[in-house]
């Protein structure tokens, strides 16, 4: 069978596809400086014939390699991520998903069928802070794609259905300094402010559907108790299932605002952060990939995710099918961004996950392509899908 030999061709490269990933998980690198990694993972495929580009989309340790067989066909994208963890590492497992993408793509390229086809890999840095994904997707990125995969390493082997959207937003009050006890009337408090915003989000809660959460912090300390501070500083996030919801919820709390610096008697500066799109599902890629999860022998296989946080590959799958194939690496119920993650990245049960996500996006990109009517019919899913998940 030619699945077969496809599986066998991720085998093939599973010393240095395990080198990769130690090499990545021993040299943790951050938010858009990911050199070394996206170097390293850039030079092995042109080694196996793919054309790169490195620094698409505004970051210069993003890449986009491809490959043509043939003329016309499907475009199967492949995206991966490679940055750690500021003070932690790689307590994500994304050191494991740029060789297994790489895996899967080279063991297509070198698949025996005379159908035509074309393989995009997208490097994809800063996932965890920049959010890289929604800038590149702005600039041009991922939109030639058919259909978008991803791998990650978890606590079981499953697929996701849904996430949330998310808004952030770093907020600053500016009042007037007076000493607390001597003078009082003649400061505008901004910590004042902030406290009525936060209160404001508070009443705000009873009023929204039940999917919406809201989040919010002092990111800045406002000073000493006996004197009226004149600079307080938030930071927002705001959530939900549905963008459209997310943003009727969001034109609300910057209502808020606004309603707390008149309260305060002082003036304020919202500066949006990172926009992130909720998933729209498309269950038949799910399937794909677990189907083919299930044939290679993945551990702890389990039902779907109903529903997760927010991720720019929400953006992405807001424009595109796609899915992303978690493979696990450590046991149930063991919580990411952890020490816990960060122990397992070398471990046999981590090379592993390299391989058997390689195999089940090779798979589900096989059935893709050899199956007539099946790319037709994961569009006209995403595509209702859509009507009913904005």
């Amino acid at each position: 069978m030619i699945k077969d030999k496809l599986f066998q061709r991720v085998e093939q490269q599973k010393e240095k596809l395990w080198e990769m990933a130690d090499q990545i998980f021993e040299h943790p690198e951050y938010e858009g400086e990911e050199v070394m990694a996206s170097e390293l993972l850039a030079a092995y495929l042109r080694e196996h014939g793919f054309t790169v580009e490195m620094g698409v989309g505004g970051f210069k340790t993003a890449f986009r390699a491809e490959y043509h067989h043939g003329t016309g066909g499907p475009v199967i994208g492949i995206l991966c991520e490679y940055d750690a963890l500021r003070g932690l590492g790689h307590g994500c497992g994304h050191h494991m998903q740029g060789p297994s993408c790489l895996g899967a793509a080279i063991a297509l390229k070198d698949m025996d069928t005379d159908r035509p086809f074309q393989l995009v890999v997208y490097g994809t840095p800063a996932e965890e802070t920049l959010g890289s994904k929604c800038d590149m997707l702005k600039a041009g990125c991922f939109k030639e794609l058919d259909v978008a995969f991803m791998m990650h390493g978890a606590p079981n082997t499953c697929t996701d259905i849904k996430c949330l959207a998310q808004n952030s937003y770093h907020v600053v009050f500016q009042g007037k300094k007076a000493h607390a006890a001597l003078a009082p009337e003649k400061g505008r408090s901004a910590f004042d402010a902030l406290l009525i915003a936060f209160q404001g989000v508070e009443f705000l809660r009873e009023h929204v559907p039940d999917d919406v959460r809201m989040h919010y912090t002092v990111s800045e300390l406002p000073g000493p108790s006996n004197v009226v501070p004149d600079r307080a500083v938030g930071d927002f996030s705001i959530r939900s299932f549905s963008k459209k919801t997310l943003e009727a919820v969001s034109e609300r709390f910057q209502e808020i605002i606004r309603g707390a610096s008149l309260i305060g008697g002082v003036s304020y500066e919202i500066t949006p952060g990172k926009t992130f799109y909720n998933k729209i599902p498309v269950l038949l890629l799910n399937d794909l990939l677990m189907k083919n999860a299930e044939l290679v022998g993945a551990p702890q296989l389990a039902p779907p995710r109903e529903k997760t946080g927010s991720t720019d590959f929400g953006n992405v799958m807001y424009e595109i099918p796609g899915s992303c194939i978690r493979v696990a690496f450590v046991p149930e119920g063991t919580a990411s961004h952890s020490q816990e993650y960060v122990d397992a990245g070398k471990s046999d049960a981590a090379h592993d996950c390299v391989i058997y996500g390689a195999k089940a996006i090779a798979g589900a990109a096989y059935d893709l392509i050899e199956t007539d009517g099946l790319m037709e019919r994961v569009k006209e899913e995403f595509a209702e899908s859509k009507k009913k998940n904005m």
